[in-house]
């Protein structure tokens, strides 16, 4: 269990603890930065946090294996319609062959999302096609001026 706490705060944060250089496994911090999209420059982060910590060098090879398998779950049409969906970027790591059907994934997530953004902001109680003070007019409580 300490391992999956270690690794786990490995994977999401960009500094590192001393223990966290040195007790890692790279090629599962790969995995995990992979499925979130990450690319191959991430591991500059990993160096760089690392880099005070005497015996602790991150391992690129292993920690881009596992990247790449990573990628796997990262670049599906699935994957790409939840982004566009929850209103998050796509990020440009996926192989190019089936990168048309990724996008368009990722349009019709995107385009839910904005819809949704949309209704929600009609809904709102404080909603004005015009803006509050916009054109010199806006709510006023009660319809006065002050």
């Amino acid at each position: 269990m300490a391992a999956m706490v270690t690794l786990s705060g490995c994977a999401t944060t960009q500094s590192l603890t001393p223990q966290q250089c040195q007790a890692s496994d790279w090629q599962q911090v790969g995995y995990s930065d992979g499925s979130r999209g990450r690319s191959g420059a991430y591991f500059g982060h990993y160096t760089n946090s690392c880099a005070s910590v005497v015996g602790a060098t991150p391992n690129r090879m292993l920690w881009e294996q596992g990247r790449q398998q990573g990628l796997k779950n990262y670049c599906t049409e699935l994957s790409a319609y939840k982004h566009g969906r929850e209103g998050y970027d796509w990020q440009p790591v996926c192989p190019l062959e089936g990168i048309d059907k990724l996008e368009e994934a990722y349009s019709q997530g995107r385009y839910y999302y904005i819809r949704q953004r949309d209704l929600d902001s009609l809904r709102s109680p404080y909603y004005s096609p015009f803006g509050y003070g916009r054109l010199g007019y806006g709510y006023r409580p009660f319809g006065y001026g002050w």
